[in-house]
């Protein structure tokens, strides 16, 4: 089969040949005469193969590759399938399914699968195209995950990617096994509510589950505020693992109301869910907490954010470190992409620094084994966190 080739200018296949899977359109010399969305050949500007990518022209990223090789291959539906197979063998490696039937089997990038997300509930797959030319191969994404037994299969697209990437195809059950929502899923035993419907990102915020682990690990007999809490999932693992009290605390009325029958379905009670600001219940709140969780959104989703993301994250761990007992812990999370774990470790350092406790690092927290981190896109390394010690 022949592709249209993008030709790149001279020396800009510096990051392809390490492996990068970005085209930006500043490198381009010769653009492809195809459709957004087409596979295209990706060759350097001595006509050399270096891989093959989804070619969207109207994006500063122009390619992302999913294929490197200097080798000429057919793309079909096999190709896609043994992907997904493979990346759904490595998850087997860290997933028990008998305790945890809640993950991510397609991390784009990190499984060599630029403009997807899979996330699993369960018997369900939620499927999150990012670009166009995932879109016109999600047949063959839907028959591979049939295949692998996903016969409930959930698409859903963000109104900005439909906007930015030109995708058509919206929110929809992709055949007929259509689920009644709620869908019932446990992560080490722990039990979950999640509708992939109406649900944030892809119903839940899987990436913390490892996280949550930790500090159930370490929430034995003590007290424990959960901050933007959404449906509670540190929450309940601080539950199960025999917390004496947990606060939930969201701006969402919606969001407490998910972790108070989140809290029920375990059969817990001793939890209040509070619907507030998080920084205003931090600066007003008179209790002091042994375990406190700092879990925000991004702050910044683009570049030109960052200043004021810093700014925020900064007056939130102060507030948290303020408000911990002597000795507790506290887990704080950035899930900015254009924060970089040295920038967050700085922003930490001067929030301690205007508390004048003593901080130790404990640990440092990062996303689990099945949003793995591909060596050569550093940027798929988006959540970095920190588990501390205050005297």
């Amino acid at each position: 089969m022949n592709y249209e080739k993008i030709i790149l200018k001279s020396g800009r296949e510096r990051s392809l040949i390490n492996r990068h899977p970005w085209v930006f359109s500043g490198g381009v010399k010769q653009m492809p005469k195809a459709p957004n969305g087409s596979i295209v050949e990706v060759r350097t500007n001595t006509d050399e193969l270096l891989g093959y990518g989804f070619f969207a022209p109207n994006s500063q990223i122009m390619c992302r590759l999913f294929e490197f090789t200097n080798q000429p291959m057919v793309i079909d539906e096999q190709y896609w399938k043994n992907k997904i197979t493979r990346a759904f063998n490595y998850r087997k490696q860290f997933i028990n399914a008998e305790t945890t039937n809640i993950y991510r089997l397609i991390h784009a990038e990190g499984d060599f699968f630029p403009g997807i997300i899979i996330d699993i509930y369960n018997n369900a797959a939620v499927c999150q195209i990012l670009v166009k030319g995932v879109e016109l191969i999600s047949q063959y994404v839907f028959e591979a995950l049939q295949s692998l037994g996903f016969n409930h299969i959930y698409l859903k697209t963000k109104q900005s990617t439909q906007l930015l990437e030109q995708v058509t195809d919206g929110n929809r059950w992709v055949n007929d096994a259509v689920l009644t929502m709620p869908i019932v899923g446990k992560e080490y035993g722990v039990k979950f509510n999640i509708d992939v419907e109406t649900g944030q990102k892809t119903g839940f915020f899987i990436d913390q589950r490892e996280n949550r682990r930790t500090l159930g690990e370490l929430s034995k007999g003590k007290t424990v505020l959960n901050t933007f809490s959404y449906s509670g999932g540190f929450s309940l693992f601080a539950l199960q693992n025999g917390a004496t009290w947990v606060d939930s605390v969201d701006s969402s009325k919606e969001a407490i109301e998910l972790a108070n029958q989140n809290v029920a379905l375990n059969g817990y009670s001793n939890h209040e869910g509070i619907a507030a600001d998080c920084f205003d219940y931090l600066k007003q709140c008179e209790k002091q907490y042994d375990i406190i969780v700092l879990d925000p959104p991004a702050f910044a989703k683009h570049s030109r954010a960052v200043a004021n993301a810093t700014r925020g994250y900064q007056s939130l761990n102060k507030l948290g470190i303020e408000k911990v007992k002597p000795n507790g812990l506290i887990f704080t999370f950035s899930c900015s992409q254009h924060i970089d774990k040295d920038l967050f470790r700085k922003i930490v350092f001067s929030a301690a620094a205007e508390t004048k406790r003593n901080v130790r690092i404990v640990r440092q927290l990062s996303q689990p084994d099945d949003h793995p981190i591909n060596i050569y896109h550093p940027e798929g390394e988006y959540l970095k966190g920190l588990l501390l010690h205050v005297e």
